[in-house]
Order: structure tokens, then sequence, then C-alpha cells
């Protein structure tokens, strides 16, 4: 493993009821790249994110993150070394503030977080931990929603409101599963312009079916299908490969793609 990985697997390899859903994969990414994963719907893409953050453990094969193998790790603890995500469907409480969802999560993932006592009784409007939340929040651009109630958001603002937790758990490695999913075409727009500007101080793993909305984003891309990675390398050269051409738009002869 080369000493700039920052995660790998080694045949990762997962079956449900003897249904193989992520068969044999080795994948490797280097420290401060940004990698998207493409593929058809049932193609992998999401329970492979499951088996990175540890939500499923693997039927067969490791997972690495920074050289120490993490196959048995509790997803809480990768979290705290800095493999953090985001989901299909938006994950945040509806029943807080905008900004107590950031709060939450950083008191319980910070450097000081020692035990359930400790949690509960912290002050989670605490100076240091509100800049924290604020500046997380303007990046995103919604710090003058940060104490409306989460569920008078927009969707699209809580997509944004989710990205914005997850930027505030200090990621060493961000995993976004669809961030695009329900956006509106400037939405998507906003939220490509600052996932462009925060890539650069972190790795960046990204599932996206709006393909032409990544390929700005990513210098190299992956393509899963029926569970397995058949294409990795730069955008151009993976969506003019004949086998990814075919699994995503078919064998008519003379079809162009349009990504």
């Amino acid at each position: 493993m080369s000493a700039n990985s920052i995660i790998e697997t080694k045949k990762a390899t997962i079956q449900f009821n003897g249904l193989t859903a992520v068969d044999n994969v080795d994948f490797r990414m280097q420290a401060g790249e940004a990698v998207g994963i493409i593929g058809p719907n049932g193609a992998g893409k999401t329970t492979f994110f499951n088996l990175l953050t540890g939500l499923y453990l693997p039927t067969e094969g490791n997972i690495l993150f920074a050289g120490r193998d993490i196959t048995r790790v509790p997803p809480y603890k990768r979290v705290t070394l800095g493999i953090i995500r985001t989901f299909q469907l938006v994950s945040v409480f509806d029943s807080l503030p905008v900004i107590d969802n950031l709060a939450l999560s950083t008191i319980r993932f910070g450097e000081n977080y020692g035990s359930k006592w400790k949690f509960f009784f912290t002050d989670v409007h605490g100076e240091k931990i509100m800049k924290n939340c604020l500046d997380q929040l303007d990046v995103m651009g919604i710090s003058d929603k940060a104490d409306l109630m989460t569920s008078e958001l927009s969707y699209g603002d809580k997509r944004k409101l989710e990205i914005a937790v997850a930027l505030s758990l200090n990621p060493k490695i961000l995993l976004l599963d669809e961030p695009f999913a329900g956006l509106s075409d400037q939405e998507i727009t906003e939220v490509s312009v600052i996932i462009n500007k925060v890539k650069a101080t972190l790795s960046l793993v990204i599932i996206e079916h709006k393909i032409s909305r990544i390929v700005d984003i990513v210098k190299r891309l992956c393509v899963m299908h029926e569970g397995r990675l058949i294409a990795d390398g730069p955008p151009e050269q993976v969506l003019s490969d004949a086998t990814v051409r075919e699994v995503y738009w078919g064998k008519e002869e003379g079809l162009t793609c349009s990504v």
C-alpha cells in the first residue's frame, strides 16, 4: 500500500442471502484525490459506501484506512478517524433548530467527548462550538437560517445542512452519496461550487447519477456494474470505454452518449 493512500479495499465482497451486492472490489485512492463512482441502479455503489463506513461488514476482503486495517472497526469509530459520509436521502433532525444539528454532532465526535454523561451535560451553545457550526453553515450559504427549525428548510437547504454537518466533523475523507438528488438546477450549481471549493482540503468520493455534474469535480471516475468495478480512470477515458457505454446506453449502432 502506498504511503499516501487514504483508503483501500482488498477483494471487498458482501453477500445478502446468496446475492452478491459487492463482488471482489479492489479500490484505492490517494490522499487529496477526488473520485467519482457511477453505475446503473443496483450496481452496488451505496453498498460499497456502507462497507467503507462500517455500516456493513464484508463477507470477504478487507478495508484499510491510512494503512490501518479497519474491517471490523464500527461506524462511530470510523467517524472519529475522519471517515465522514452523507446519505442518498437527507439525514437531519427536523425537530431541532438548524444550528443544533451541527452542535450535537460537533460535541459527540469532538476531542473532548468522553462519555454519554458529558454529552448530555455539555453546553451545546458554547462560543467555540457555535463558531465552528456557524462557519460551516456559512460555507454552505445558509448561516442566515441557523436559528430556524430544520423542518422549515427547503429540501435543497436540508441537503446543504447535511453537508455542513459532515464538514463540521473535520473529515479526512468525505463520501457524498448522490448529493444532487432532489435538487433544482440552481441548487445543484450552488452545491457543485461549494464541493469544488472544499475538496482542496480533504479526500472526496462522490456517487452521482448526474454524470455531467461531476466530471468537472473529479479527476478520476470509477464505474460499478453488478457489484464489480468495471472501469477506473480519467472521466473522458472512462466515458469512452465500450463496456461502460454498453452498460449505460446499450448496444445500438451509432449511439452517442450524453453526459
